[in-house]
């Protein structure tokens, strides 16, 4: 006789909302626009919803909300910042940079989400500043490098321009991230186990503590009673 157990599956119907939320989230942070540096990569504020995305929903579904975004773009809708869209993005300076969106959401999503203990400001940080700035960075500049033939050294050193703004929006992520996780713990759909020491039962009163309580007692009950017994043989 075969048992048949219910497996759990990987997507559930409010993971798939959630996923789309985080698409449209990336999006949305694209329509203030972008700046337009040397290089033909932008600066935009669509790299914090990506930080978002992989800190909230995990190493799995953080970037397929990333994917889901750049599968629109590539179907032409003008998702990125400046209205950009189609498959030319894909081939110019800033595709590694996307590439790089997803493995940095997944890496954020990876350290954020490795232990049940609930993550302390100083681990989102890291996740942030490894996921949304090492790894996106690491894969995008050599892209850009090939894309406009430069050397990458030199790409590399205008990258840092990157950098301020890239820290700027980890502090960001951070702070969001923290708040949710004090606020409202259940946007990441799972259960922390609480950090730091759980109180334990009390500890017992120590033996040699009370024996001397109780000889200081005994003691004192004596000297009052000695003079009592002398004033009774007195008398007598």
């Amino acid at each position: 006789m075969h048992e048949h157990t219910q497996r759990t599956p990987w997507f559930e119907a409010r993971d798939i909302a959630r996923i789309a939320v985080f698409a449209a989230l990336i999006a949305v942070l694209g329509l203030p626009g972008s700046v337009s540096l040397a290089g033909g990569v932008p600066i935009t504020a669509q790299t914090l919803g990506v930080m978002l995305a992989g800190a909230v929903l995990g190493p799995r579904k953080g970037p397929l909300a990333v994917l889901v975004l750049l599968v629109l773009v590539a179907a032409g809708l003008p998702l990125l910042a400046g209205g950009r869209g189609g498959l030319a993005v894909f081939l110019g300076p800033t595709a590694g940079f996307l590439l790089g969106w997803i493995l940095g959401a997944w890496a954020i999503g990876a350290i954020m989400h490795a232990t049940a203990r609930k993550p302390s400001m100083l681990r989102v940080m890291i996740a942030m500043l490894v996921g949304g700035v090492l790894v996106i960075h690491a894969v995008g500049l050599p892209v850009q490098a090939l894309v406009t033939r430069l050397p990458l050294t030199e790409t590399v050193l205008m990258g840092m321009v990157f950098v301020p703004g890239d820290l700027l929006k980890a502090v960001l992520a951070t702070m969001v991230t923290v708040t949710l996780l004090r606020a409202y713990p259940r946007a990441f759909a799972r259960t922390w186990r609480p950090t730091g020491r759980t109180s334990g039962p009390a500890e017992p009163r120590p033996v040699a503590a009370a024996d001397d309580g109780a000889a200081t007692a005994a003691t004192a009950v004596g000297a009052d009673a000695a003079p009592t017994t002398i004033r009774r043989a007195e008398t007598e």
